[in-house]
C-alpha cells in the first residue's frame, strides 16, 4: 500500500469514465449540475454530445437514464450518494431495479467521510437502500486502481449497478497488475488471530491496523469486500473457519450494510460471532475526515483496539 499517495475514488472514476468512452460508443453520462464534484466533467470535455447535465432534478435524471437504456445506450448517472440512493430511491426502485434495466448509478461523496458537508449530507443508509432491491449489484472500490477497474467492469454487466465512491483522498492499495474479479474478495495476508473485513475507504485503514497488530504479535487477515452484492460466500466461510475472531469495517451503519451482509452469509453457512465497527444507528456531523473516523471509531486506532479487545 502506497500511503504517500493518495486519489480520491470520485476523481479515479471519472478518469475512468473518460477513458471508458473513447472505447465504448454507447456510454452515455448524466449528472445532476454535479459534475465538477462527481469528476464526470472530464467525460463531458471529451464527448459533450454523450453528457447530459439535467439540473437539479435527481429523480428525473434517473428515469432518463431509464429511458436511454432501452435504445442500446449504457447511462452512467451520477450526483452525490444522498441525492442518488435517497432521493430518487422511488425512480430506481421502479424504473430501473424492478425492470432491471441496464443503468449504472454511480454516487459519490458517500459515508461520514464526506466531512464537513454534515449530516445532511453524509450518506450512511445507501448500501442498505441498495442491496435489499432485487436485480440491484453494488460495488464499493477502495482504491484509484481498483475504481478504474470497477468503472469498466459494470459496463460489461447487464442490469443495474450502484457504484459507491468517496470524496477522501485514500492511499493507493494495489498496482497496475492486480488482478480482481467482480463477485470475489480480495484477502491481504493469511494471520489466524483474526480477519477484518472491509470495504471502500476503511480498506487501507484496515491494513494499517494489520500492520500496526503485526509489531504487537498478533496476525490478522484483511479482506477486502469491494462486490457488496453478491457477496463472497465462500471467502467468508473460509476466513471464519480459520480465524478465530471476525470484526467488520464500513464507513455506513451497521444496520444493513456490509457488517449485516456478512452476518446473514454466516448465520446461514457457518455461524460465528461478529463484531461490527461502522456509524451506529446515528446520523453523522460536520467535521474532518479523518476526525469523524475516529470518533465513529472506524480508523486504524479503533480497528486494532477492538482486535486486542
Amino acid at each position: 500500500m502506497n500511503i504517500d499517495k493518495k486519489i480520491a475514488t470520485r476523481q479515479s472514476y471519472g478518469e475512468a469514465l473518460a477513458l471508458l468512452g473513447e472505447k465504448n460508443s454507447n456510454i452515455v453520462v448524466l449528472d445532476a449540475d454535479l459534475s465538477s464534484a462527481t469528476k464526470t466533467g472530464i467525460f463531458a470535455k471529451k464527448f459533450p454530445n454523450r453528457f447530459i447535465n439535467v439540473g437539479i432534478a435527481e429523480q428525473n435524471m434517473m428515469g432518463i437514464a431509464a429511458g436511454l437504456s432501452t435504445f442500446e445506450k449504457i447511462p452512467y448517472a451520477s450526483t452525490f450518494a444522498v441525492f442518488a440512493a435517497g432521493r430518487s430511491y422511488d425512480q430506481i426502485r421502479n424504473s430501473i431495479a424492478y425492470p432491471k434495466l441496464n443503468v449504472k448509478i454511480c454516487a459519490t461523496h458517500a459515508g461520514i467521510t464526506v466531512g464537513e458537508d454534515g449530516a445532511t449530507h453524509q450518506m450512511i443508509e445507501d448500501i442498505s437502500l441498495m442491496r435489499t432491491l432485487p436485480n440491484m449489484k453494488v460495488m464499493c472500490p477502495s482504491d484509484d486502481t481498483q475504481t478504474r477497474w470497477a468503472v469498466e467492469e459494470i459496463s460489461k454487466i447487464e442490469g443495474p449497478v450502484y457504484l459507491r465512491l468517496c470524496r477522501l483522498a485514500t492511499p493507493v492499495i494495489y498496482d497496475e497488475n492486480q488482478e480482481f474479479e467482480f463477485g470475489k474478495g480480495i484477502q491481504i495476508g493469511n494471520g489466524t488471530d483474526a480477519t477484518i473485513i472491509a470495504t471502500g475507504v476503511t480498506v487501507s485503514e484496515s491494513i494499517k491496523a494489520q500492520e500496526i497488530l503485526k509489531e504487537k504479535g498478533i496476525q490478522v487477515r484483511v479482506v477486502d469486500i469491494h462486490t457488496i452484492k453478491p457477496i463472497d460466500e465462500e471467502l467468508l466461510v473460509k476466513c471464519a473457519k480459520e480465524t478465530k475472531q471476525i470484526i467488520t469495517v464500513e464507513d455506513h451503519n451497521v444496520i444493513g450494510g456490509l457488517g449485516s451482509a456478512v452476518c446473514e452469509v454466516l448465520c446461514n453457512k457457518y455461524p460465528s460471532k461478529v463484531k461490527r465497527l461502522g456509524i451506529q444507528d446515528e446520523f453523522g456531523r460536520s467535521g474532518k475526515a479523518e476526525e469523524l473516523m475516529q470518533y465513529y471509531k472506524i480508523d486504524a486506532k479503533a480497528i486494532v483496539e477492538c482486535v486486542e479487545k
